[in-house]
């Protein structure tokens, strides 16, 4: 119990000491804890209770004296060991004579440096260098610690380090000459002390050579440095306090070692030196070096050093937060940015400097100028690319981190234009010096910031560009047509050696038509391209970008009424259920599938900012609609349960079926309530009601030219309404007027003939038009038993055909993904045969009314809508 009590008294006497207290070695702290005790228990505990009240008295006075310097210490030292004598003299009276003997914190590192040696040298006789390399790396921490409290390097750290040298040599000399090599872990070890070796040797190299020159006189230099000064009386103490009192703001940036850093143009190029050496290493205060690098930049005169101070400067400030899933603050983004404008500027106004990534070996100590330059240039080592790419990224990241709904997403947001600016002036750099690498990529970053935005936003970031005094090239043209200035970069990524960089911009140029309502542009770039086949080589940020292409794709079809090919190209992305995590837009969590941390921190990393987004509830309803009008009609179409179950859209056939189930169905709240109710109200005929419910979705206001495009969906919608009420009621019917029809759907006469006239042409409806009576004449051919067994074999043999085809190409390595689409995009003869037979399938599916009749009508399917048949059999 009273041993319990002591300890607990000399922990907390331990916990008030000074910091550099706190330093010793554990070894030596245990002597100190576990006095043996002599006397009965009780007694110490009584004798040490009365003395309490003194021991803390003193433990304050310690925690005072703890934050002054170690000059003070020293002076100090008498008076504190006697107040903690004080309390070991009660104890030796009880205890067995146990002396204590108090030690500076120096003289503990020294000390325990020592002890460290001694491990090594141990572990040196049986050639064990995993612990020689733990305890080399233990001796590494104590040197770095005992300079950051500005004491000199001890000699016996230098005498290690230049005894390991010859023991390393030995080590590995011995190693190629024994037969029996060594363990594959110790000589794992004995490389990286090799390594570790030669990197610190350099470091001390100046103390090494002195010490190899003279020993003792290297001892004796370091103890005149570290001889205490003698003084008489505690008074010096306080009135050397007073006066740091009084200087306390006399403040001088200190560097490695506690010497002085002197900001001038000379030293400029030494001092950029320790900053550059100091870079990653773990007790760096990178905010301070960025401060040192600020000031050197303010005393820089020449070019040279503006430069080589600017260059090292950026890369501080982007070293500031090296975290990959934080961004990077928003103050030092905004400085980094500016000392990028100035590094431009810089180099753009002295053609004689130029930065380049790859440069011949030069001294960076010397002071550089194109009269002492062979062909006139400086060539000095760095990328201006590089700067902008980090630039770029973290102000991505940046937006990936903020909340999207607040205001401070929309201020970050208005740095674009002065990170527009920056592109585009380094633009003008490399189309200065010609560097076609580098040009390329920040012609790249240009794209990305304008191929996805509005004509408004373009021109306000333009506008920045035409108010810089460095220009590039290619600027919006006076017209005013954003067109041309992404046709212009584009063009010129199409010239450059980088594969990826052209399909990037191929992928860029279709989003811009696509944007813009070119469907037909956009559709034949993409389907010349080929990208579709080699789009699941590319990398992750290349498909998200063509994932991105194909839905404005498909949406830009919808704009421009193509419903057929706007159902055909969203189907693909649509059936795999993943749309948020196919554009980016949001991770995906599947049923079965628990992702890992990296996994998702990733899938996070991916994810593009909130502007850039495209409305997934906009392209749902483009899509569900789309597969309505194509579905509905088709459904009215066909009369075998075998051919029902063959289905074009699968989403929306689910949706369709669980809306069939419900009992009682309320008024719609959703978009999916909307077009479902619509579906049905179609199917029964009910045009107009099918029509108010497509209107009334309020998302169709997120659409440009919204009016128009509810315009046209209403006329799309009693266009499919009349085709489905032919499918459905020709059964019954053996002429129809085509008055009647026209009053029916209130469509313009000559638009029900043309109509009626398609469907015939293409066989749709087994039909004859009496254009002088006004009336569809209807034609009706019973099918036999033998002709429709006929029938159904040729449809199985048609899948069956088609799965030899799938097992072939599986066999030659043709990859069949979802994004492969049978779009005649492969330019071979393959897509031909399955258009050709998905043809004969619809002329099967018309005669099981109207009979199997033969005719060129099928052949002149509506563009991408002939795929229709072909999802149908994929899907499958």
């Amino acid at each position: 119990m009273s041993r319990f009590f002591r300890q607990a008294g000399d922990s907390d006497s331990e916990s008030s000491s000074s910091e550099e207290e706190e330093l010793m070695s554990s070894d030596e702290e245990a002597p100190k804890t576990t006095a043996p005790a002599a006397k009965p228990a009780m007694s110490r505990f009584l004798k040490r209770q009365g003395e309490s009240s003194s021991d803390e008295s003193s433990s304050e006075e310690e925690s005072e004296m703890s934050d002054e310097d170690d000059e003070d210490e020293r002076e100090t030292a008498k008076p504190r060991v006697g107040r903690f004598l004080q309390g070991a003299s009660s104890d030796e009276e009880s205890d067995e004579d146990v002396k204590r003997v108090v030690k500076s914190a120096k003289d503990k590192r020294l000390e325990e440096m020592e002890a460290t040696g001694k491990v090594m040298d141990n572990a040196l006789k049986i050639n064990d260098w995993v612990a020689i390399s733990t305890e080399f790396d233990k001796l590494i921490r104590m040197v770095q610690r005992q300079q950051n409290v500005s004491e000199p390097v001890p000699p016996f750290f230098i005498r290690t380090l230049a005894n390991l040298e010859g023991s390393l040599n030995a080590a590995v000399a011995k190693d190629k000459e024994s037969k029996k090599k060594m363990n594959a872990s110790n000589a794992r070890a004995l490389t990286a002390m090799k390594q570790k070796v030669k990197k610190i040797s350099k470091e001390y190299e100046q103390e090494l050579k002195r010490f190899q020159e003279d020993p003792e006189a290297f001892e004796r230099d370091y103890q005149a440095t570290v001889a205490p000064e003698t003084v008489s009386a505690p008074a010096k103490a306080k009135k050397a306090k007073k006066a740091d009192e009084e200087d306390d703001e006399d403040f001088t940036t200190v560097g490695k070692g506690g010497k002085g850093i002197q900001f001038t143009p000379e030293n400029i190029f030494k001092n950029l030196q320790v900053v550059q050496e100091n870079r990653g290493k773990k007790n760096t205060d990178r905010m301070e070096q960025i401060r040192i690098l600020e000031k050197l930049l303010e005393v820089s005169v020449t070019p040279y050093q503006r430069i080589r101070v600017l260059l090292a400067l950026i890369a501080a400030r982007f070293d500031y937060n090296s975290s990959v899933a934080t961004h990077m603050p928003v103050d030092l983004w905004i400085a980094a940015q500016k000392e990028v404008d100035q590094l431009i500027a810089t180099v753009v106004q002295e053609p004689g400097y130029s930065i380049q990534e790859i440069t011949e070996d030069y001294d960076e100590l010397l002071e550089r100028s194109p009269a002492t330059e062979k062909d006139g240039v400086v060539r000095i080592r760095g990328s201006v690319i590089s700067f902008v790419d980090r630039l770029d990224d973290e102000f991505t990241k940046s937006l990936q981190n903020i909340d999207p709904h607040g205001t401070e997403y929309v201020d970050r947001l208005k740095d674009e234009k002065v990170l527009y600016c920056t592109i585009c002036r380094a633009q003008a750099l490399y189309e200065k010096t010609k560097q076609e690498d580098p040009l390329a990529r920040v012609i790249m970053r240009r794209l990305e910031h304008i191929y996805s935005k509005p004509d408004a936003v373009v021109h306000a970031l333009e506008t920045t560009v035409a108010a810089s005094d460095i220009k590039p090239t290619v600027v919006l043209s006076s017209d005013g047509q954003t067109s041309s200035l992404i046709h212009s970069l584009c063009v010129h990524l199409y010239k450059s050696g980088n594969s990826l960089l052209r399909t990037r911009a191929m992928l860029c140029h279709i989003y811009h038509y696509a944007l813009h309502n070119d469907f037909h542009t956009a559709r034949d770039m993409l389907l010349m391209s080929h990208l579709q086949e080699s789009i699941h080589n590319a990398d992750v940020a290349t498909q998200i970008l063509y994932n991105r292409t194909v839905v404005q794709l498909g949406l830009s079809a919808f704009r421009c009424g193509l419903i057929k090919e706007a159902q055909a190209t969203l189907q693909d992305i649509f059936a795999t259920q993943r749309v948020k995590e196919l554009l980016a837009q949001g991770v995906h969590q599947q049923r079965y599938q628990v992702l890992t941390p990296e996994q998702e921190k990733a899938e996070r990393q991916r994810q593009l900012p909130f502007h850039m987004h495209i409305n997934t509830e906009l392209l749902e309803a483009a899509f569900l609609v789309s597969s309505m009008l194509v579905e509905i009609p088709l459904l009215a179409s066909i009369d075998s349960e075998e051919q029902r179950r063959k289905v074009i859209s699968k989403p929306f056939r689910r949706l369709l079926d669980f809306a069939d189930r419900q009992v009682f169905t309320g008024p719609p709240e959703s978009t999916r309530d909307h077009i479902m109710q619509a579906s049905k109200a179609l199917q029964n005929g009910e045009w107009e009601k099918c029509r108010d419910l497509i209107q009334s979705i309020k998302i169709w206001s997120l659409m440009p030219e919204c009016a128009a495009v509810k315009e046209m969906l209403a006329k799309r919608i009693q266009e499919e309404g009349l085709r489905t009420y032919l499918f459905t009621y020709a059964p019954h019917y053996s002429t129809l007027s085509l008055q009647l029809l026209a009053r029916t759907f209130s469509l313009p006469l000559r638009a029900v003939t043309s109509l009626v006239s398609k469907m015939i042409w293409t066989e749709e409806l087994t039909a004859s038009l009496d254009q002088s009576a006004g009336v569809v004449v209807f034609n009706r051919i019973d099918v036999s038993r033998t002709q429709q067994l006929a029938l159904t074999l040729a449809e199985k043999v048609n899948a069956l055909v088609e799965q030899n085809e799938k097992a072939l190409d599986q066999k030659l390595g043709v990859s069949s993904t979802w994004n492969e689409r049978a779009d005649g995009g492969k330019g071979d003869k393959r897509g031909e045969q399955t258009a050709e037979r998905n043809r004969r399938g619809d002329r099967n599916r018309g005669g099981v009314r109207g009979g199997a009749r033969g005719g060129r009508g099928a052949r002149f399917a509506q563009g991408l809508g002939s795929q229709m048949a072909g999802n149908t059999q994929r899907n499958r």
